[in-house]
């Protein structure tokens, strides 16, 4: 331990006292709440750490949270809080809501290591229209289906035009293939395929969260939003508590009194967030807002086409209002941002004006903007990429990503091994039938009918996100995502970002060290 002397203030006139040399430890054991009151103390109180958890007990941790963080509105103390959460058996779909929050660090299932044909799926509620049932739950079996013919016909292909080489093992050898192949038939899985996630928030952020997921358009993400705040706000998962109980057991043979002691000190029930979570709920600000917006923006995009648009398109700089207004809109439709800001920049001033106050009118005290209002960032991609592809470029969390629905408007992606493999026919056989399936139940007559229907969409359809960053993101990007062992989806839309910086910053360009998608790839490099 390195010491370091430093003065203290003098008091009175009295010299400085002589401060021992600095302490670095970390703590382990205590609740998250606990955890949070202890360190916040560290602006209010000369006591140690230590003395501080010794000190407080969770009554008074509550006490001083109710006081501090709702009463006053020092948010700040919730990001001491950090909670590990596992949230299992939820579709894809509500998986890519769950994880978008910038502040969040979790894990998701890989559609790549892991074979997704005994995971199950989601059913959304049709009510009493059986009819609807039956052709969803028709159309996940065929793709599910098609997903496993595609899956092993795609790793005997692989396996064909790939030789083992003599020092690889056979299980590392098919391994990879096997992850190759699922590089493919992903395309196929539909959006209420069964995942599972993990994920380490702070409070404040699973507040922030919990609110978001309560106030979304999707009843499956609604009630993970209720799911996720009473696992906060109940007894947690005990990971020691079977061994505790075995101890607990032993001590009561030797002495029942010591045992009671202990049952209580080590098998009481923990809370992780008993009071930092538990006024989350819908969020007015966020429902309200996107009631107004949609309606302003099928009112300004009304009988307007879709016009053909690139993959990546690197926009223009613009004025401020003209970005913001554009922006608060393009979540609510499926054109592309060049279009939708066409069709802001011809309105007067004042119009722009309502469209960005639409955007803020509704903000409470305690809200923070929407997303769209993240503005001025130099380097802007209008992105049209696969929904599997767009989930591994979802992690790039220095983004501001403002997304648009899923849908089948835009079309699905086509893996070139698909033809030479001899299965490029039953592919686009299933996604048609997809498509029209889709189409199907999004008119039919029950509850969320459109929400519903998204949940039967393939991986391989397109959706449309504008992503916002720095020129070191977009580096950042470009270099990782090109890498040789990524997914073939998003090398190509990293590359194509690189080639658009390139070609309007060209001096800038040569400080980004991709990888040329362009080089024949070594199927057996991971």
């Amino acid at each position: 331990m390195a010491e370091v002397i430093s003065g203290a203030a003098p008091t009175n006139g009295s010299a400085p006292a002589t401060i021992s040399a600095s302490e670095v430890y970390a703590v382990f054991g205590a609740e998250p709440e606990i955890q949070a009151y202890a360190m916040a103390k560290y602006s209010r109180s000369s006591l140690s750490m230590k003395e501080s958890l010794k000190d407080i007990s969770s009554q008074k941790a509550e006490k001083f949270l109710n006081t501090f963080y709702f009463q006053y509105g020092h948010r700040s103390i919730a990001d001491l809080a950090h909670i590990a959460l596992a949230i299992e058996r939820l579709s894809i779909l509500a998986a890519i809501v769950l994880a978008d929050e910038q502040r969040w660090d979790g894990q998701e299932r890989s559609t790549r290591y892991q074979d997704f044909r005994k995971s199950g799926y989601f059913t959304p509620d049709f009510g009493s229209d059986d009819e609807s049932r039956n052709l969803y739950q028709q159309t996940i079996t065929r793709l599910f289906s098609a997903y496993e013919a595609l899956s092993e016909k795609m790793f005997r292909y692989l396996a064909d035009i790939t030789s083992k080489p003599d020092e690889m093992k056979q299980e590392a050898y098919d391994r990879t293939l096997r992850a190759r192949a699922f590089d493919i038939s992903r395309y196929l899985l539909p959006l209420a395929t069964n995942t599972s996630l993990g994920e380490i928030v702070n409070a404040r952020t699973l507040e922030t969260q919990v609110s978001h997921l309560l106030s979304h358009t999707h009843k499956e993400v609604r009630s993970l939003g209720e799911q996720l705040k009473r696992a906060a706000t109940s007894a947690a998962y005990n990971v020691n508590h079977e061994s505790l109980r075995k101890l607990v057991q032993e001590i009561r043979e030797v002495s029942p009194e010591l045992a009671a002691r202990a049952e209580a000190e080590l098998l009481k029930d923990v809370r992780v967030a008993p009071t930092l979570v538990k006024y989350a709920d819908p969020n007015s600000y966020e429902i309200e807002t996107r009631r107004e917006l949609r309606q302003i923006t099928a009112e300004l995009m009304r009988d307007v086409p879709v016009e053909p648009a690139p993959a990546v398109d690197l926009l223009d700089e613009e004025p401020l209002d003209v970005e913001m207004a554009s922006t608060l809109l393009y979540e609510y439709c499926s054109y592309s941002y060049r279009q939708i800001r066409r069709g802001v920049a011809a309105l007067s001033d004042a119009q722009r004006k309502e469209i960005i106050d639409s955007g803020i009118r509704h903000r409470g005290r305690h809200d923070e903007m929407v997303r769209a209002f993240r503005a001025g960032q130099q380097f802007r991609f209008d992105i049209l990429m696969d929904i599997g592809g767009f989930r591994d470029m979802h992690r790039h969390r220095r983004c501001i990503q403002i997304e648009q629905g899923v849908t089948t408007a835009h079309g699905y992606e086509i893996p070139p091994e698909l033809a030479p493999a001899g299965a490029l026919g039953d592919y686009q056989s299933a996604m048609d039938a997809s498509s029209s399936a889709v189409k199907t139940l999004s008119d039919c007559n029950s509850p969320e009918a459109a929400e519903n229907s998204q949940y039967a969409i393939p991986l391989g359809f397109r959706k449309r996100t504008l992503f916002k960053m720095d020129f070191a993101e977009a580096a950042y990007i470009s270099e990782l995502r090109t890498g040789p062992a990524g997914h073939t989806s998003y090398r190509n839309v990293a590359y194509a970002m690189f080639e658009e910086v390139k070609k309007k910053h060209p001096a800038m360009a040569d400080y980004i060290r991709v990888h040329d998608v362009h080089v024949p790839v070594d199927l057996l490099q991971r």
